[in-house]
């Protein structure tokens, strides 16, 4: 079954040390685009992130929300003294150019940049959380794609549904298409004849073959049919293969439009022009839907 390129998964875990979200969504693209948001200090876990998502989403636009809180230990931060010292004699000095008295409070200060830093330990945190971090991206991501599965089964019903829409009018215009030469040689008796009696000119019924010959010849669309046919199997085959497969879709697609385009050119039967016209809706309503298969 197909897999749709839309979806939401999350996972969430903690343990001793770390408490890890991970949130992920899909949308549609030709091309598969990853970005990442991600806790301070690991952003350099993007890498290795993408290669697990890579490896199971194969188009589409993919956005991962990274959260991890440190559950606090007492040597993950310090103050930095003398950046909070300059802050508080620039901020007395201030105070008393504009003549405050008020007392500078070092607690206003921690928020300031530079005042609190992470120590080494803290930054070497995204590379010792990374297994637990990995097995939160897969958590998420399972469940991504559980979504997708779900969505790729309703899509293949209605894609079948409509490939059946085309089938039929097929069948319908196969059974039509005979009688069209018959119908044309009519008409065309009818009105040279017609013509040629107001002259006192007699039809010779060898120029009537030659024209009607040349008409049928012309509005041949048994090739196109039988290549239309081929190409449902065709999409029938590649849609139960599941995986990848839009762009093959996509490709079948435009090739069923172009058969599908020729038999309406070629027939100036209004029976088989109204067939032709429930066909290229049905092909619509299939590209609008293929947009979406990954």
């Amino acid at each position: 079954m197909p897999l749709s390129m839309t979806g939401f998964g999350e996972a969430r875990r903690q343990d001793k040390n770390l408490a890890v979200g991970v949130e992920l969504r899909t949308v549609n693209n030709r091309y598969f685009k990853f970005s990442m948001r991600s806790s301070d200090g690991y952003g350099t876990l993007e890498p290795q992130i993408e290669a697990i998502v890579r490896d199971q989403v194969k188009r589409g636009t993919v956005t991962l929300s990274l959260r991890v809180d440190q559950l606090a230990t007492d040597d993950a931060y310090t103050l930095n003294s003398a950046v909070l010292t300059g802050y508080r004699r620039q901020l007395e000095q201030l105070q008393t150019s504009w003549g405050i008295t008020d007392p500078v409070v070092p607690t206003s200060l921690l928020q300031l940049p530079g005042v609190v830093r992470e120590t080494q330990a803290a930054v070497n945190r995204a590379d010792e959380g990374w297994p637990v971090v990995q097995e939160v991206v897969r958590e998420a991501l399972a469940r991504l794609n559980q979504m997708r599965d779900e969505e790729g089964r309703n899509m293949a019903i209605d894609l079948t549904a409509n490939c059946r829409t085309i089938s039929d009018e097929v069948d319908k215009i196969a059974l039509r298409a005979p009688f069209t030469v018959g119908a044309y040689r009519n008409r065309l008796h009818d009105r040279v004849a017609k013509v040629l009696e107001e002259y006192g000119v007699s039809l010779n019924p060898a120029d009537l073959i030659r024209e009607v010959s040349i008409f049928a010849e012309r509005s041949d669309i048994s090739e196109e049919m039988v290549r239309l046919r081929s190409h449902l199997d065709q999409f029938h085959t590649i849609l139960a293969a599941g995986d990848s497969v839009g762009r093959k879709l996509e490709f079948l697609i435009q090739e069923m439009f172009r058969e599908v385009n020729t038999i309406g050119s070629k027939s100036t039967d209004v029976e088989i022009a109204r067939h032709v016209i429930e066909m290229k809706t049905a092909i619509e309503r299939l590209r609008e839907m293929i947009q979406n298969v990954e």
